[in-house]
């Protein structure tokens, strides 16, 4: 049976993942901040984990490989976001979305790359938000922007090893960190959240299975300013300010 590791795993898309690959017949690793689950699915294991902590993601893996548990996928979906303007959002705020949204994918690579298997996958989670930075999502865009680098990166880098190193890039989804959110962002009411979370599961799925493309576009609205970005880049600045204004 194969074997997925998913951060982020008991809400929204790493949630709906989760759900995915074990109706396929995989095994899942599971981590998160909140408490396990009071029912424990078959060939489901959880372990509760901050991912910007690297002596308890070390801890994790170790724990894996002392029960012989080898990885065909990792999904580094586990992130966090914070909206508003630069100013309005405590720096201690801001600094946590480093820590979370970039550090804890560097963590987990680090620790878990040794328990992949040859052929194994790793699907990180970035955004449209990193094709230009957004305002209002300042940080969250730099820390997807790393993201997206550091996966082009180690795309190269793994594939001398038979891993192969993918991404997922998508507007807004429908998930609590965004319906729930206290303030939201102008973009978000401009854009809307048309993606449901088992979109983003099936292209994480896709993605784990067919090992093509480095970076999986997810929806027509993504697709679209994805390939206008491109085609007019010198526009891109100001197709992501009229997003981001109230105008």
């Amino acid at each position: 049976m194969k074997t997925i590791l998913i951060t982020g795993a008991l809400s929204g898309i790493g949630k709906e993942t989760a759900e995915l690959f074990l109706k396929n017949g995989w095994s899942v690793a599971a981590l998160d901040l909140l408490p396990a689950p009071p029912v424990q699915k078959e060939n489901f294991s959880y372990f509760q984990c901050d991912v910007s902590d690297l002596n308890r993601v070390k801890e994790v893996a170790g724990i894996l490989k002392e029960g012989g548990i080898r990885l065909d996928a990792l999904f580094n979906c586990a992130g966090i976001l914070r909206m508003g303007t630069f100013e309005a959002i405590p720096i201690e705020m801001q600094l946590r979305e480093v820590d979370v949204n970039f550090k804890g994918v560097l963590n987990c690579i680090h620790c878990f790359k040794s328990l992949l298997n040859e052929g194994a996958g790793i699907v990180n989670m970035a955004s449209l938000s990193a094709i230009y930075g957004t305002p209002e999502l300042a940080v969250y865009s730099a820390t997807k922007s790393a993201v997206q680098s550091v996966t082009e990166s180690l795309n190269i880098e793994f594939g001398k090893e038979s891993i192969h190193v993918s991404d997922i890039i998508v507007g807004y989804v429908r998930t609590p960190m965004i319906l729930d959110s206290e303030n939201i962002a102008t973009s978000v009411k401009k854009l809307g959240v048309p993606v449901s979370p088992d979109r983003i599961a099936a292209a994480v799925y896709n993605a784990v299975l067919k090992r093509k493309r480095v970076h999986h576009y997810v929806g027509i609205q993504t697709k679209t300013l994805v390939f206008l970005a491109r085609l007019f880049p010198f526009a891109s600045k100001r197709m992501t300010g009229f997003l981001a204004s109230g105008d």
